[in-house]
């Protein structure tokens, strides 16, 4: 192979290894999951749109409307209402109004719903927002890689 038909060592370096024409696959491959459609990965939008909304919810609906809190005065107080609404909506149905609205949920690695515990140890690395912010190639964050949950289409 001569030296114009492979890529600049910065190629691969700010590109990653799809840039050298590595094939890994589509998100979710790894996994057993289909490429489109209903139980495929999420895409990064959707994921944050879901974010926005259920902040927004959290944020302006339950922390000033109904408990009468100025975030900016007392900023923890979204911060545990979004907590405790993740606890409570994905433990118990898989996912958030956002998701709702967005067409996505909460599965476990075999499809399923997950349990307390993972769903308790997502919402806690979520609130860090980091371990959200580092993803694998399946578009897995760290909270999901710890629960062992991946987020999937409706």
């Amino acid at each position: 192979m001569s030296s114009r038909q492979q890529p600049r060592w910065t190629q691969t370096w700010l590109g990653g290894v799809r840039s050298a024409g590595v094939d890994l696959g589509y998100p979710g491959e790894r996994l057993g999951l289909p490429r489109q459609g209903s139980g495929a990965v999420a895409g990064f939008g959707r994921r944050i749109g879901a974010l926005v909304i259920d902040w927004m919810i959290c944020t302006w609906a339950i922390a000033q409307g109904l408990l009468r809190v100025n975030p900016a005065e007392q900023g923890w107080v979204p911060l545990a209402i979004f907590a405790l609404a993740n606890i409570l909506l994905v433990g118990t149905t898989g996912m958030t109004f956002g998701m709702r609205l967005l067409g996505i949920r909460v599965a476990t690695l075999d499809g399923g719903r997950p349990r307390f515990v993972p769903v308790l140890a997502r919402t806690l690395l979520l609130c860090l927002a980091v371990p959200a912010l580092i993803w694998d190639r399946d578009q897995r964050g760290l909270h999901d890689r710890a629960a062992n949950t991946v987020v999937v289409r409706l």
